[in-house]
């Protein structure tokens, strides 16, 4: 069996704040990076048109994975698939509110589920394109042995599990880690399922690109002990 390359699977990630974003995006161009994540839940229209317009000047040629917001507009979605190829939109159980103002769109949406025990009726992972298992929130779930964990995993043969977001995770608090501080915060992952991991893993912490690097290189050893 081929060993799978976690290289080109794990992507360094646009997250965080109005600051965060440019200096990540800043850090990316210096290391000419062309391939990366995309996290826009917490910027307001006014802030996603500046990072749209940063983008077009960056070395950025590909965004496989964008996290979305509901007051996106399709445009938003056109402009990122078109130029850069973006083909996994994430959405949180909530986008399933939303679905009519992205036509075209609906079987390129993944959820993310929540850690709230509870499935609202709406939500039907069958309708779009699958999941996107944030792995610390699984972990959450798993260890809770919530409804999010049940819907999730009895679907394991019926949907796709296309995509990934990946935080630290505290086992005190049973909490996911935005602001990873130590490696062995991703050692969770060796407890999770494998069947849950897809090709597209995204890095979703806050950590500068710099930490975020080092992060890669100790994921990419933990996960190919984990699978070869």
């Amino acid at each position: 069996m081929p060993k799978i390359n976690f290289e080109n699977r794990i992507l360094l990630s646009i997250t965080g704040g109005k600051e965060d974003w440019r200096e990540k995006l800043e850090k990316l161009n210096e290391l000419k990076i062309k391939r990366a994540a995309l996290f826009l839940e917490g910027f307001d229209q006014a802030e996603r048109k500046k990072i749209y317009r940063a983008l077009l000047g960056s070395t950025l040629k590909e965004i496989p994975l964008c996290h979305v917001r509901n007051d996106m507009e399709v445009e938003e979605f056109v402009f990122l698939e078109n130029k850069f190829k973006t083909k996994y939109f994430t959405i949180h159980e909530s986008g399933f509110g939303f679905l009519d103002k992205w036509p075209g769109f609906k079987k390129k949406l993944y959820l993310e589920m929540n850690v709230d025990d509870y499935i609202a009726p709406k939500v039907r992972v069958e309708d779009i394109g699958g999941f996107c298992v944030d792995l610390s929130h699984l972990k959450m779930a798993l260890t809770s042995w919530t409804k999010d964990f049940d819907y999730t995993y009895l679907r394991k043969n019926k949907v796709k599990f296309d995509c990934n977001h990946l935080n630290g995770y505290d086992h005190k608090k049973n909490y996911d880690m935005h602001t990873v501080k130590r490696l062995k915060d991703f050692d969770y992952l060796k407890t999770l399922p494998k069947f849950i991991f897809s090709k597209v893993i995204a890095l979703e912490t806050y950590n500068p690109i710099d930490e975020q690097i080092k992060f890669k290189n100790y994921l990419k050893k933990l996960l190919r002990n984990y699978f070869n």
